[in-house]
């Protein structure tokens, strides 16, 4: 498809370049010999007359001959501008194909658990215990497809003002509070998790989205760092200079410079990353907030040692 536009838009602008050099050659060459005084030149004599008789005759070559480089030229040219132009667009449309293609195989998956379960369910006569079970798993899958639906929207409506009617005073504090106390019934997670709250810092945002920003950040940390007595995450609030930063630091696998430059987008999974549950939207939808909050977000990672993510958003008093 974008050959056949890249083609299309090169004879558009071949052609365009073409007709207009031959107009501004045609009007050079009538200019100088509209404007050439013939009666001055026939009373210095013929020798003068000839000269500016040949002078012309090589203005015309000159004209042909440029025009016959343009004829080269000019497609060249053309074809690089329309590459240039239709750039942007065809990257645009190969992420979101690329973004389509990968949103339906990640929902094909819970899709066929729920499938697998209720099949196995009406297979034959079960337990009480054996039907709340495959309910159970089945709900567990839509619970995950639920999620991976709501991502899906966030990232396509993108960071616009129809959020900002959510918008309110937030405690960042709070929102760590909050999202630490309702892990606790984990007794694992609660075990690798410490907190170390500054002062008070209050935002202006959503408290869903921000607590989902936030809850995506540690997610990850606890998913990638090894239950072991060494693994730990720990989540850092600091106001400073009129900004808040909320800084997630865990002790786990890591990542490499070159996953950390695709960690942002969208449904890329690193080859570590696959043997864990998730759909690769997390830091993708993170980012979305915190842009739709005015903030911005930061990674760094080492291989074995952890990684760290920072949060920087505005205050509000």
């Amino acid at each position: 498809m974008f050959r056949r536009a890249i083609v299309r838009l090169t004879m558009t602008y071949t052609a365009v370049q073409l007709v207009l050099f031959a107009a501004f050659a045609v009007g050079i060459y009538i200019f100088v010999t509209g404007t050439f005084d013939f009666d001055a030149a026939e009373s210095d004599g013929a020798g003068a007359l000839n000269a500016a008789e040949q002078g012309f005759a090589n203005l015309r070559t000159a004209l042909i001959v440029l025009y016959a480089a343009l004829l080269v030229l000019i497609p060249a040219a053309s074809y690089g501008m329309a590459r240039a132009a239709l750039a942007p667009l065809q990257k645009s449309y190969e992420l979101q194909q690329r973004f389509v293609d990968g949103a339906s195989h990640e929902m094909r998956s819970p899709l066929s658990v729920i499938q697998g379960e209720l099949e196995l369910a009406l297979l034959s006569t079960r337990t009480p215990t054996e039907y709340e079970q495959a309910m159970q798993n089945a709900l567990s899958a839509v619970d995950g497809l639920t999620r991976l639906t709501n991502d899906l929207l966030l990232l396509s409506r993108g960071a616009g003002t129809e959020l900002d009617h959510t918008f309110e005073l937030v405690d960042v504090n709070d929102l760590v509070r909050h999202d630490i106390a309702a892990r606790a019934v984990n007794q694992a997670d609660a075990a690798r998790l410490t907190t170390d709250i500054g002062e008070e810092a209050v935002v202006f945002g959503s408290p869903a989205l921000l607590a989902r920003a936030l809850g995506n950040i540690i997610d990850n940390a606890l998913k990638f760092t090894p239950d072991t007595e060494n693994g730990t995450v720990s989540v850092a609030t600091r106001a400073n200079n009129g900004t808040c930063t909320i800084t997630v630091r865990d002790t786990g696998i890591g990542m490499r410079d070159e996953e950390i430059k695709h960690a942002f987008e969208r449904l890329w999974r690193s080859d570590q990353a696959r043997s864990h549950p998730g759909h690769g939207l997390g830091l993708g939808v993170v980012r979305q907030i915190v842009q739709a909050h005015a903030g911005r977000i930061s990674l760094t990672s080492r291989v074995g040692l952890g990684t760290t993510v920072t949060l920087t958003l505005p205050l509000r008093s």
